[in-house]
């Protein structure tokens, strides 16, 4: 894909649905009773991936333009794939399902793609084991392939050492099958979509400070019944954050992006933005299926850099290589620190964030934990390497609307794991 610079965005956009929130309505819906109605489901790799492998277990799912109907098969319904569970290119797919999979009558062989296999499981596969569950790496790498079986759970209070919502979303959907209530403890309350949802299907959850750290903490009841529900998916805050980029930085723009997810433990973008000067505007704010959402009203901005650090990491942290290319362009130095999450991405953002911004003339230096960003005011077209990163791919395609001459985005078609539509919708704001 060829992208050149370009002045004045205007126009009124829907983002897709929320990706994290597809996957969990999809999971929940067939594991509950009855039949689950999903509207604006993502109809990205990822998000297929998740329907591919609850059909693969006797779900009956239909797909259709409009709407998704999950015909549930109740906690202990599902049947005994008659493959391999592909999960493809989706650690959300492969994390969360190893939790429901530990509750079923059968043996279950989890794999995805050659980026997916090698991503960090043991993360999962310590305190799945820890309540008593048979989930094993076959190549005893940490990795998928990961070979699940029939396991009596107990109920445990797992202190997660990172705020990560994958895996404390792994240990509840466990603890639906658990002899006892199950309790996880973070650092930092990272996104919160499970409890809500689960909440909403019917699941006893229980959201408190830790008695000796004050740290976030919630527990859930074992086996719930959970009825089939209605969702109503927001717009990923995630994919609308390439826009309020493109917004902010393309001189003489105004986006209005409708109906975007704000749920306080994903929207750091949105503080991160204002606190650089970004004139963002909320419009129309709601609760939709227990997920607050508005409309954001985004003008062109003249931005300085800041600290981004601590506990606003875990709710921006798919927000970073855009921030970073916010950075490129803000006065003064950005210092992103705490992010050591980023390495253990579809890529280590770290690295690939910083070799592209290098490759555009950016004035970027990587660290352990984050990067340090000084603005320039300027980027130089360049042929940038996606390393078949959605998000790097979508980021630096921002960046190429404002940088001088043309920049070329290798294997693009990344994008299509989370936002198959990305580049008709932002052509569609071209003047």
């Amino acid at each position: 894909m060829i992208i050149k610079k370009h002045v004045g965005l205007r126009g009124t956009i829907r983002i897709p649905g929320d990706k994290s929130i597809s996957h969990r309505a999809v999971m929940f819906g067939s594991i509950a009773n009855g039949t689950t109605e999903i509207t604006n489901f993502l109809q990205g790799a990822d998000c297929l991936a998740t329907i591919d492998c609850f059909r693969n277990m006797g779900v009956e799912i239909e797909n259709s333009p409009k709407k998704i109907l999950v015909h549930g098969k109740g906690l202990h319904g599902l049947s005994s794939p008659t493959s391999i569970l592909d999960t493809k290119n989706s650690g959300t797919t492969t994390r969360l399902i190893s939790g429901i999979l530990l509750g079923q009558n059968f043996e279950t062989t989890l794999s995805g793609d050659s980026s997916l296999n090698t991503r960090p499981m043991g993360r999962i596969i310590t305190p799945l084991s820890l309540m008593g569950g048979k989930i094993k790496s076959i190549y005893n790498n940490d990795c998928a392939p990961l070979r699940i079986s029939p396991s009596a759970l107990h109920g445990i209070h797992y202190h997660s050492k990172v705020a990560s919502a994958q895996v404390k979303s792994a240990i509840l959907l466990a603890g639906l099958y658990a002899d006892e209530v199950t309790s996880v403890t973070e650092p930092i309350l990272s996104r919160n979509h499970t409890e809500l949802m689960l909440q909403g299907f019917g699941a006893k959850l229980n959201s408190f400070l830790h008695t000796n750290t004050s740290f976030p903490t919630v527990s859930i009841e074992p086996e719930p019944k959970l009825e089939g529900q209605r969702i109503i998916v927001p717009g990923d805050i995630s994919s609308a954050a390439y826009f309020i980029a493109a917004g902010l930085l393309v001189p003489n723009s105004e986006i209005l992006i409708e109906n975007v997810g704000i749920n306080p433990t994903r929207a750091g973008i949105l503080t991160v933005c204002q606190n650089m000067g970004g004139d963002i505007t909320f419009l129309n704010k709601k609760t939709v299926s227990g997920e607050p959402v508005a409309d954001l009203l985004v003008k062109t901005s003249h931005l300085h850099g800041i600290v981004i650090e601590g506990s606003i990491i875990p709710t921006l942290i798919d927000e970073i290589p855009i921030i970073a290319i916010l950075a490129a362009f803000a006065d003064g130095t950005t210092t992103i620190r705490n992010a050591e999450e980023l390495k253990v991405k579809e890529t280590n953002r770290i690295e690939t964030v910083c070799k592209n911004l290098k490759e555009m003339n950016g004035d970027v230096i990587p660290t352990e934990d984050g990067m340090i960003i000084t603005g320039k005011g300027y980027l130089s077209g360049a042929k940038i390497d996606s390393f078949l990163d959605h998000r790097i791919a979508m980021a630096f395609s921002i960046a190429g609307l404002v940088a001088d001459g043309e920049t070329e985005i290798k294997d693009s078609h990344c994008i299509d794991i989370s936002y198959p539509t990305f580049f008709e919708t932002l052509t569609s704001l071209f003047l």
